[in-house]
């Protein structure tokens, strides 16, 4: 996993509330285990739509995305994950978030950023004209304008996005630890140790 820092630049405002994860990437979108391609499929039934939002050419490598509460609801698909990364987006901004979408975008290196309502207004019409900056080291949303969003997130998951950790990551800093382990095993639990047929 990269590690994420920072995430600038322009946002798309969508604003809309529970959008759940067939929404995001629908039903069919997922024969595949690749996460390449799943960005032509995120918000398919939207960008159906004549004059959606995510076609505007405004928000074109658009890398924010400010929507409603309750976002990522539904399903536990972690396509839903993939395909927003695959589109380019690296921070979703909402009131809230689905416990299972909130952690396959953690997994996934998505930063999943809760703020109150009146902050996610204020960003959604500074979206309209102007970058916003997600820093990390901080825990800020800011925007040009001087506004500034402070947001919490679990130490742990701030720990592993800002260094770039995933579970794989994890288990190999421990590696010493479980060689040791290994080697001492059959000594210290020989009742584990298989039997000679």
């Amino acid at each position: 996993m990269q590690p994420v820092q920072r995430v600038e630049g322009r946002a798309i405002p969508f604003g809309q509330k529970n959008v759940d994860t067939d929404v995001i990437i629908s039903a069919k979108w997922l024969k595949t285990v690749s996460r390449e391609g799943l960005g032509a499929g995120a918000f398919e039934s939207i960008r159906a739509q004549e004059g959606n939002i995510f076609d505007d050419p405004e928000y074109a490598g658009a890398s924010i995305l400010i929507a409603g509460d309750n976002f990522g609801c539904g399903s536990s698909r972690e396509h839903a994950a993939w395909a927003l990364d695959d589109m380019g987006i690296k921070a979703v901004i909402a009131p809230s978030f689905s416990d299972i979408f909130s952690g396959n975008a953690f997994k996934n290196g998505l930063l999943a950023i809760a703020l109150p309502q009146d902050a996610i207004n204020r960003l959604m019409e500074v979206a309209r004209t102007d970058p916003i900056t997600i820093d990390m080291e901080s825990m800020s949303v800011t925007t040009p304008f001087q506004d500034r969003f402070v947001f919490e997130m679990d130490p742990f998951r701030h720990q592993c996005l800002i260094e770039g950790l995933d579970e794989i990551d994890l288990t190999m800093a421990k590696a010493d630890a479980i060689k040791r382990h290994e080697m001492n095993s059959d000594s210290a639990q020989p009742w584990l140790k298989p039997v000679a047929a």
